[in-house]
């Protein structure tokens, strides 16, 4: 049985602690606000440094790093899907060796693209869905509309909570807690929850979606962060079908506290993806190796 989790549904609210967590080096974060392709892919050359140190413990997680390529979102999910599969057929079998059990995460960028849960409702669409303005799928995870596109980071985990905690509450209160210790490791920006809502917030703009589907505790979908996006899209939505919110993102927030700085958005969406992957590793006790093909 598969059972889904939104990328805006409200749930419980619940904090989740840290395992294992460590004092962590704030040098190299930017510090500009205060307080506040189906079959083979070859993952992006980077200048981001390896994981080392604390995010090198536990469980071993192969990692794709595509954050700096833009992958048609139904590569990128039918890739999901393969991998679930063969991490389903293996549950409750003893393998040979740790590869057959690891735990799998995708970073990567989608062009303008629209998805909508099993659960949307179309008074969410400022628009006739037939005559969408850009790409629109449905697809598995529960949730309203939300909006994918260049300068988003999104972070796909497949991961076996087994190895964790069975309990999808806590798991998505857990990658929100990650997006939150990114965002003030890297940039001093301070974020936080609002309750009964799923994401994370600055203020009062959305800054992050979540949203996750689970089939035999093996939980997939991921996060989805707005650094460098153009925010325009979400206008002819309801975001997550939550009215009377506003979305944000990273640059945005720098440019209001920088009087319109122009800032350079490859140095925000590196230093995003290095934070974020950092404090996933860290959170889940996860030992991330980069592995260099997506070949399925």
């Amino acid at each position: 049985m598969a059972v889904s989790a939104p990328f805006c549904h409200g749930v419980p609210p619940f904090t989740a602690a840290a395992r294992g967590s460590s004092a962590r080096s704030r040098g190299g974060r930017l510090g500009l606000v205060e307080g506040c392709c189906s079959g083979r892919i070859v993952a992006a050359a980077t200048d981001a440094a390896p994981v080392t140190g604390a995010a090198r413990v536990g469980r071993r997680c192969e990692l794709f790093d595509l954050h700096r390529q833009i992958v048609p979102y139904v590569d990128s999910w039918g890739w999901q899907k393969s991998i679930v599969e063969r991490r389903k057929a293996l549950v409750g079998i003893d393998t040979d060796t740790d590869e057959d059990h690891s735990d799998t995460l995708i970073a990567l960028q989608h062009p303008p693209v629209y998805t909508l849960g099993n659960g949307n409702d179309e008074k969410y669409l400022n628009f006739n869905i037939e005559d969408s303005p850009i790409e629109i799928h449905r697809i598995d995870r529960a949730g309203q509309v939300t909006y994918h596109g260049p300068g988003q980071l999104v972070l796909y985990p497949i991961i076996n909570l087994r190895y964790q905690k069975k309990d999808l509450v806590w798991y998505q209160r857990s990658l929100e807690d990650v997006i939150i210790r990114a965002l003030q490791s890297a940039f001093s920006i301070k974020a936080s929850r609002i309750e009964g809502l799923t994401g994370v917030w600055v203020g009062e703009q959305k800054v992050a979606a979540i949203g996750i589907m689970c089939t035999r505790w093996i939980v997939y979908h991921g996060l989805a962060l707005n650094v460098t996006t153009d925010l325009t899209p979400f206008q002819h939505i309801v975001p997550c079908g939550i009215k009377g919110r506003s979305v944000g993102s990273i640059k945005r927030i720098f440019q209001m506290a920088s009087n319109g700085r122009e800032l350079n958005d490859a140095e925000l969406m590196d230093t995003a993806y290095e934070s974020l992957i950092k404090e996933f590793a860290e959170f889940f006790q996860l030992s991330l190796e980069p592995s260099p093909d997506l070949h399925l």
